[in-house]
């Protein structure tokens, strides 16, 4: 039987799914100060190294696999890393490839780039300032998988590239999603805060910019949190035109999270769900001149009302939500954007200064050689005299050491001179510099010694590349007052109408047109109106339930009647449950006054009407009423009225609606108004002014709870009243 050990699954965890973890985080997904993922940085060495920087265009699948001596990735995800950083992808404001051939778009799901064996690429020139000085020792490289070479392990960028193009990566338990901005505004703030670390961001760095274009919606307190602390989440809207002549709309730019498949696939199912009817025609005319969504649309639709209908129902504006992780040495953090300053002026400088003591290094060992070089100018009959006497090649070195009290080093150098540059005017011509290269390592040693003038030469290099590499925004910044809202009451057709209601739920909603060519309602056999009320085509339906549920409709999503139809079911289009029934309902445009519930235990609840409007589009609302004692009526009031009350012992009771202070609980049990008798329950409530008694005024009372009145002979006891 095989032998097993028991581990504790956290172990496990540890031991096998912790490297894999961070090996993702680390080395795949997160990207580093210098702007770039280890995939990217790969291909770019690699190509550099081919001398594509200046050289001509190469086929794409040679790149590919000289790439794989670093990346063993495969060549698939190699040149699919490879396709993003082209010119021809467009999904970068600077892209770090010169490409020939199809490589798809940024802003199309469906259109496939060509094989590798069909494409050519090379460096575009701002990689210049990507590699610049890489061979001075700027950065630190490393042996690749398998040690048969090095690779950098970041790159000596001379602009904060990590800002300058947008990065998107998902590891395990973290994520990063870095927006790209306009790299003229990025140089502009880094000289700035190079300057002055407190500065205002905000004042120099707009707002991203998308290689993609769009209209950027300005939310000041969204960017401050971005510009702060990493994360946040802008709105990006498409580019329109609309071209009356032939009553088309052409989109010609969208944000750059979407698609243009994904933003016609929307449009197509608003359509076919009869929610946009503006629309007679959608298709894709996007060519090599670029993006283009053409929409054809009705000669009476208004095109800017119509757009901003879109933009909030499809991903013609889309949300662009930034959370900046970035991977400073092996930690990943998410930073503000004064954070990412900060880390990559430090990283810039360290450069910098690695760079200066490889010059150093340099000019020390040079000028080393020429103080050989200018002792030896003194006496050449000697040193050409050491040189011919000495027998054996391995004994001219300690000889001219000897000879001339120098070290090995430099009389390595002076033994490699040909014969006949030992001459006078060769050694003077080689030692005349001398000056200049103490000079230039007092300069050197300078600037090593003083952070201001390290930052000067990256303000300097700053400059030159905002100047050189700068290009406009392309994506416009438009603030709030300039977009129009949504508002779907603009695009529903409004007219008046008149809504009945039948004691068996049906429902209907006859247009007063309709009505005047016939007004006898037609119901089912054994069913009766309980309610008629005018309205209009953009109102709200309250219904109430014997459960105590409200359900809210749309005049407008309800078809309309005939009168000779029966009508909606209208449990059927709420949604109601089994065996619920409507026991109220009201139509209203602004929810104003009050609904008045009475309890058989005679209690009244007077609830605010508009407690029961909701900003989302809720449909039902539990808790619409106490259910504590059996509700017995609903009415509505907008003004103070008389009410009357009816109990099953024959007593009435007429008060004041002015008796009860409106609630906006609206499960409210009410108050007492009608106290009540052993086994007596309230039977009915109406309006005082709907009775047929003969003499209200006998029956009101000034104050609440009351008992009431005994009804008087006169009064016909059997007199029944509708339930609304």
């Amino acid at each position: 039987m095989a032998n097993h050990t028991e581990q504790k699954i956290t172990d496990t965890l540890k031991e096998n799914y912790m490297p894999y973890a961070m090996s993702v985080i680390i080395s795949r997904a997160i990207p580093e100060i210098d702007g770039f993922k280890p995939s990217h940085r790969k291909l770019l060495y690699t190509m550099y190294k081919m001398g594509l920087i200046n050289g001509k265009q190469r086929k794409s699948a040679n790149i590919v696999g000289e790439t794989m001596k670093l990346n063993p990735h495969g060549d698939g995800a190699i040149y699919e890393t490879m396709v993003r950083l082209t010119r021809g992808n467009e999904a970068l404001l600077h892209p770090f490839i010169d490409s020939k051939g199809n490589f798809a778009k940024q802003y199309s799901r469906d259109m496939a780039y060509a094989a590798s064996r069909y494409t050519e690429v090379k460096l575009e020139e701002i990689c210049k300032e990507v590699f610049g000085d890489i061979d001075k020792n700027t950065v630190d490289f490393v042996n690749n998988y398998d040690g048969t070479m090095t690779e950098p392990t970041l790159l000596p960028v001379a602009f904060p590239n990590i800002l300058v193009n947008p990065n998107q990566g998902i590891a395990v338990g973290m994520a990063s999603c870095i927006p790209s901005f306009n790299l003229k505004e990025v140089c502009d703030t880094t000289i700035a805060y190079l300057k002055n670390p407190k500065c205002d961001i905000a004042k120099t760095l707009l707002a991203p910019d998308f290689s993609t274009g769009g209209e950027l919606v300005l939310d000041n307190n969204a960017l401050e949190a971005i510009y702060n602390t990493g994360r946040g989440s802008i709105k990006v809207r498409s580019k329109y035109r609309y071209d009356k002549k032939n009553s088309l709309i052409e989109v010609y730019e969208i944000p750059y999270t979407t698609t243009s498949e994904a933003i016609i696939d929307k449009i197509i199912e608003l359509i076919k769900g009869g929610k946009i009817k503006e629309i007679t025609d959608i298709r894709d005319e996007t060519d090599l001149k670029g993006l283009k969504i053409t929409i054809d649309i009705k000669r009476s639709a208004n095109p800017d009302l119509l757009m901003t209908k879109l933009f909030k129902l499809t991903p013609l504006e889309d949300s662009f939500s930034c959370n900046m992780n970035v991977l400073i040495g092996t930690t990943p953090m998410v930073l503000g954007v004064r954070d990412v300053l900060f880390h990559w002026t430090e990283f810039r400088m360290g450069c910098i200064k690695r760079k200066i003591n490889y010059d150093l290094n340099k000019i020390t060992m040079r000028l080393h050689l020429l103080e050989g070089l200018k002792k030896i100018l003194l006496d050449l009959d000697k040193a050409i005299d050491i040189i011919r006497k000495t027998e054996k090649d391995e004994d001219v070195v300690p000889n001219l050491m000897k000879g001339f009290d120098i070290d090995e080093i430099q009389a390595n150098f002076i033994a490699d001179i040909k014969l006949r540059n030992l001459n006078k005017e060769y050694i003077l011509n080689r030692i005349k510099d001398v000056d200049d290269l103490k000079d230039e390592l007092d300069r050197l040693n300078y600037i090593l010694s003083e952070d201001k003038e390290i930052k000067k030469i990256i303000i300097e290099d700053l400059k030159r590349i905002s100047k050189k590499y700068g290009k406009e925004r392309k994506t416009t910044i438009i603030t709030n007052d300039e977009v129009e809202v949504y508002e779907e009451d603009s695009f529903i057709e409004d007219y008046n109408l008149k809504i009945f209601l039948t004691n068996d739920g049906y429902l209907k909603k006859i247009s007063q047109v309709s009505l005047r060519s016939s007004s006898t309602q037609k119901v089912k056999d054994g069913d009766f109106i309980v309610l008629e009320q005018e309205t209009t085509n953009r109102a709200d339906l309250v219904l109430i339930s014997n459960m105590g549920n409200a359900y809210k409709l749309k005049m407008h999503e309800i078809a309309d009647c005939k009168a000779s139809d029966w009508g909606h079911f209208a449990p059927n289009i709420a949604k109601m449950e089994q065996g619920e029934k409507i026991v109220f309902a009201i139509a209203t445009l602004d929810y104003k006054g009050d609904l008045l519930y009475f309890f058989e235990n005679g209690k009244v609840a007077r609830v605010t009407l508009n407690s029961y409007e909701t900003k989302t589009n809720r449909k039902k609302l539990i808790n619409a009423y106490s259910l504590k004692s059996n509700l017995v009526t609903v009415k509505h009031i907008t003004e103070e009225k008389d009410m009357i009350i009816y109990s099953s012992i024959d007593k009435v009771m007429v008060f004041s609606s002015s008796c009860l202070a409106p609630k906006t609980t609206r499960d409210t049990q009410g108050v007492a108004v009608m106290n009540m008798k052993k086994k007596s329950i309230v039977t009915n409530a109406d309006f005082a002014e709907n009775s047929s008694l003969s003499d209200i005024e006998y029956y009101k009372t000034k104050n609440v709870p009351a008992t009431g009145y005994y009804l008087k002979d006169e009064d016909d006891p059997n007199t029944q009243l509708s339930l609304f």
